[in-house]
């Protein structure tokens, strides 16, 4: 490389030129720029900017000087100041009011360039880096007020100026938030889906892996064959998002070992901003749920293990009853009775087990009992009901109060002949921040119907109703026409 000598290059220009360190440390100066600050060149030579020219740190001089070396320094790009107050002090020791527009260009420092040191000899930087201000004093320009006016010249680059430091602020903000995001983020660009952003969390999915700038292909060979990169294909050909939740990847670790996650995700296309309806990228955010995932693996093989012990207890519960009832003399009909309760606890325990004992829908919850009991009468049963979902306790104890009522139907009621109906209407409404179940169960066509003359079990299973603890409340009304039960419950909004 050809070393360059700033005097010899810049030394003879009408411009002023100054030349710091990342220190900011005044290195070089040409005569211009000594003369438009009336300075001395060892006055200045190898100290520090805003010791050979002070400001008050809090003034907004102090300010838009030191924030756009600091831009320069920390984005390595081109800064301009379109309009500053910097105050020269004079040779006699007073101050003077000077406005400038001043562009800082950051250099690389290779081995070769010359610059001078505090001592006035030339010398050989090695690495550093340095920042070139190039000022021209606009002292006057700011003193034309009426072409300021006239023009507007001065505001709008002011505004300017004001507009691109906020935006550059809200551009840096955004970049930490989505560096820092719980989720994992990354942008891609290009038909190869290449990496143009990918935060922390998204490094850590994919084991730290270099990816800016490369394609998924060429870091993550190892979704190509999981399919990834055809649903990326149909992202940008369609423009239609593409959601997955708990989708199993394969991902290699730091070590290359290859781990199984799982991935809430969405691949959401960008579209270009000529309007043109152009996908120009796809961005991938999402959320890595393995630990979930697992937890939940775990409770559902917890919750089979006591599905299977309940089902066995149950099992010796009805042994233990028919070797009980059986030398009981006319126990045949409560054996029975016992053994289909036994049952109807049994469907409400396998309903429950279907949704992992979180919620049952209501519709299963009577339609299991009835179906398990009335046998071919269900055809003679009528049930309308709501979409809604009940929490499993109160699931049993509808299940066992419907079961009661249809074996009473059966034996006695509606369902004792070949004629008679039985309708059971639901409803669900909103009371108190709560949800109001009712239920009506009436039957008709069936013998005349008298009160009873004793309570039996199964009565009084059915007036105690779902729960105490829910409000609930049962009525029976043993009606000529046909028995009528009337079953309410307050139970917690949002399970519908």
């Amino acid at each position: 490389m050809i070393p360059i000598d700033f005097e010899a290059l810049f030394a003879k220009s009408p411009n002023p030129y100054l030349l710091v360190d990342e220190a900011l440390t005044i290195v070089w100066m040409n005569e211009a720029y000594l003369a438009s600050t009336m300075r001395e060149r060892a006055g200045i030579l190898g100290r520090n900017m805003f010791d050979a020219f002070p400001a008050d740190p809090e003034s907004e001089s102090y300010q838009l000087l030191r924030g756009s070396f600091d831009r320069v320094l920390r984005t390595g790009e081109t800064d301009e100041i379109a309009l500053i107050r910097y105050d020269i002090e004079k040779p006699d020791g007073s101050m003077e009011v000077r406005y400038w527009s001043a562009t800082h260009t950051p250099l690389p420092g290779p081995k070769g360039i010359r610059v001078e040191n505090g001592g006035g000899a030339a010398g050989t930087q090695g690495n550093a880096s340095y920042i070139l201000q190039h000022t021209v004093d606009v002292t006057e320009l700011q003193g034309l007020r009426r072409l300021r006016d006239e023009m507007g010249v001065v505001q709008r680059a002011t505004a300017i100026q004001e507009r691109s430091r906020q935006a550059n602020e809200e551009a840096r903000r955004l970049r930490n938030l989505v560096e820092q995001a719980p989720g994992f983020v990354a942008v891609l660009t290009e038909p190869e889906h290449v990496f143009r952003l990918a935060n922390q969390a998204y490094r850590t999915l994919v084991g730290n892996r270099d990816v800016i700038g490369k394609s998924v292909c060429e870091v993550l060979p190892e979704v190509v064959e999981q399919g990834f990169i055809a649903l990326l294909d149909t992202v940008r050909e369609s423009g239609e998002p593409y959601k997955a939740r708990g989708a199993r990847v394969l991902l290699r670790d730091e070590q290359g070992r290859a781990r199984e996650r799982y991935l809430d995700f969405i691949y959401q296309p960008i579209f270009a901003s000529d309007g043109s309806g152009t996908v120009s990228g796809i961005f991938v955010q999402g959320y890595d749920v393995t630990e979930q995932f697992e937890a939940q693996e775990r409770q559902r093989l917890l919750i089979n293990e006591l599905n299977h012990r309940v089902k066995n207890t149950l099992a010796i519960v009805q042994s233990l009853a028919t070797q009980s009832f059986r030398h009981v003399a006319s126990a045949d009909l409560a054996r029975h009775t016992f053994q289909a309760r036994l049952n109807a606890l049994a469907a409400a325990h396998s309903l429950l087990t279907l949704s992992n004992w979180k919620l049952a829908r209501l519709s299963d919850t009577l339609q299991a009992p009835l179906a398990a009991t009335a046998g071919e009468a269900m055809a003679r049963i009528t049930v309308r009901v709501p979409e809604f979902t009940l929490q499993p306790q109160i699931a049993v104890s509808l299940a066992m109060i419907v079961h009661e009522l249809a074996t009473n139907a059966i034996k006695y009621g509606a369902l004792s002949n070949e004629s008679g109906r039985v309708e059971v209407e639901c409803t669900v409404e909103e009371e108190d921040g709560h949800c109001r179940l009712r239920i009506e169960w009436v039957e008709r066509g069936g013998p005349v119907v008298e009160p009873p003359t004793r309570r039996g079990f199964g009565t009084r299973l059915i007036e105690r109703g779902m729960s105490a603890e829910r409000q609930s409340a049962v009525q029976l009304r043993f009606e000529p026409a046909g028995l009528r039960c009337s079953i309410s419950a307050l139970l917690p909004a949002g399970l519908a």
